[in-house]
Order: structure tokens, then C-alpha cells, then sequence
């Protein structure tokens, strides 16, 4: 059975700032700026193609970076953006 599908808002809804390794993101609803580290801004981005759930997302980022954990590792990056405010459930 699938987990939750996570959603991210618009791209444009946030402003990113690269910082030697690690991103600062303004989200813009909610005013806050997060200093986060990989995979986190690389999760953000494959969710702008749309909703999904851990292992789908995990099935996007493998085509472009080599991942350990697979599914259940990004579903614990998942519940750490949502408790950022950065995702939530579809």
C-alpha cells in the first residue's frame, strides 16, 4: 500500500540562495527562511512535476543522484519538510 503524496508549493512561492552546500529558502506563505541541506532543495524540485509518494520521489531522484534508503529513507525527509512547513499531504 502507498503512503501519503506529499505536494510543494510553486516554485515561485519560494526564493532559493545556494550557501557553499547548503540552500536558504524564503518561503514567501509562510515568511520564514529555512537553511536546509541536501537532499531537501533537490526533493523540493522533483516535487514541482508533481504530487507523490516516498517511493515515487525516491524513484525521480534516483535518475539524476545516487540514493541509500530508497522509499522509507525519504519518507523521513518528507515528515521533516512537512513539519518545516515546506510540503504537505496531496
Amino acid at each position: 500500500m502507498a503512503g501519503p503524496r506529499y505536494i510543494a508549493d510553486p516554485g515561485e512561492l519560494t526564493r532559493k540562495v545556494e550557501l557553499d552546500g547548503l540552500t536558504a529558502l524564503f518561503h514567501s506563505p509562510s515568511g520564514m527562511t529555512h537553511i536546509v541541506a541536501p537532499p531537501a532543495p533537490e526533493i523540493l524540485d522533483a516535487l514541482a512535476y508533481g504530487a507523490a509518494d516516498a517511493d515515487e520521489l525516491a524513484a525521480r531522484l534516483s535518475e539524476r543522484f545516487e540514493l541509500e534508503g530508497g522509499g522509507e529513507a525519504m519518507a523521513a525527509r518528507l515528515e521533516e519538510l512537512e513539519a518545516a512547513g515546506l510540503v504537505r499531504r496531496a
